[in-house]
């Protein structure tokens, strides 16, 4: 098998200039660049990219910690790294975690043994204290703020925006509003999402918030929960386009209209949202995974805000 002082033998060239070349270095004259590349297709070398790895150290490779595929909201993080990974050719290594705590740790791991240049964390289960110190072996930047200063992040208010999307709703008249949510009050963004309900409307009625929703058969699960409750909600905000579409189908199998019977306001501007006309709070989850790779890239640890923005529709 051909190696690097054999292409450098044949081309006529220093094997600096041949390793200059494999490295994509601009300081090699077009001529020698040539020269060398006729050689490698003439021997059909494949450069050793662990070799190359170590010399440059870095993969050129980053890692994206998510808790799940075929989620919406997480499936639009990863598309903005790609976006951006493939402008800039760069591989991209899924870690998928379930929320596993273990897991998660084990895909740290893998800046420590030199197999990623960076991770980005679209959304954790580990406490901080467990993740920081991992920021020593390579880049980290988080889908959500935080204030260590170790950790860059791009991030939206969430709370913010939670606040904003049930004002929305009280100012149309609404008093009777639930919600549903992803996870259960083990997440930041199920914490907040109580919080600003609590700013906006007093004290939360136990009938009026459902957990481990996610698609949109959650949400018609939700919606048989909610849509029978004692005291129905007039409106519901939906923790996703897909689960307020679970949410519409059952209530139209009820009979109900909206928003005339029940009004419903999902989030992130899926396009199954906009077909059927629903309010929404878009993220603008594509940005925020961009704007996490550049950080990633430049090694930076700044904290850059992405806004949101409410789209109102007819379902409100």
């Amino acid at each position: 098998m051909a190696n690097i002082n054999d292409i450098a033998k044949r081309a006529g060239v220093s094997v600096s200039t041949v390793s200059r070349v494999l490295n994509h270095n601009p300081y090699v004259s077009e001529e020698k660049r040539a020269a060398v590349q006729r050689v490698i297709d003439e021997l059909d070398y494949t450069p050793n990219r662990l070799a190359v790895d170590l010399i440059r150290q870095e993969t050129r490779t980053i890692g994206v910690i998510m808790p799940y595929n075929n989620n919406q909201a997480f499936d639009q993080l990863l598309h903005g790294v790609l976006n951006r990974s493939a402008e800039h050719d760069y591989s991209v290594m899924v870690l998928p975690t379930k929320y596993d705590q273990v897991k998660e740790l084990r895909s740290l791991d893998r800046l420590k043994n030199k197999q990623l240049d960076g991770i980005i964390l679209t959304s954790r289960s580990n406490a901080w204290d467990a993740i920081v110190p991992y920021s020593k072996y390579g880049a980290i930047v988080a889908c959500e703020y935080t204030d260590h200063p170790e950790i860059g992040c791009a991030y939206m208010d969430r709370y913010a925006s939670f606040v904003d999307a049930f004002r929305l709703l009280r100012d149309k008249g609404h008093t009777r509003v639930a919600f549903t949510t992803a996870r259960g009050e083990e997440s930041n963004s199920t914490r907040l999402t109580f919080k600003a309900y609590e700013h906006i409307f007093g004290e939360l009625p136990p009938a009026y918030h459902i957990s481990d929703c996610y698609s949109m058969e959650d949400g018609i699960r939700a919606a048989k929960q909610l849509l029978h409750a004692k005291l129905r909600p007039t409106a519901i905000y939906a923790n996703g386009d897909e689960v307020a579409t679970g949410i519409y189908q059952y209530a139209r199998s009820i009979q109900l209209e909206v928003p005339e019977d029940l009004a419903i306001i999902g989030q992130e501007n899926q396009p199954v949202g906009i077909g059927l006309g629903f309010s929404t709070v878009d993220h603008q989850l594509v940005k925020v995974g961009e704007q996490a790779f550049d950080l990633i890239v430049e090694k930076s640890r700044d904290k850059i805000e992405i806004p949101y923005h409410i789209i109102i529709r007819q379902s409100i």
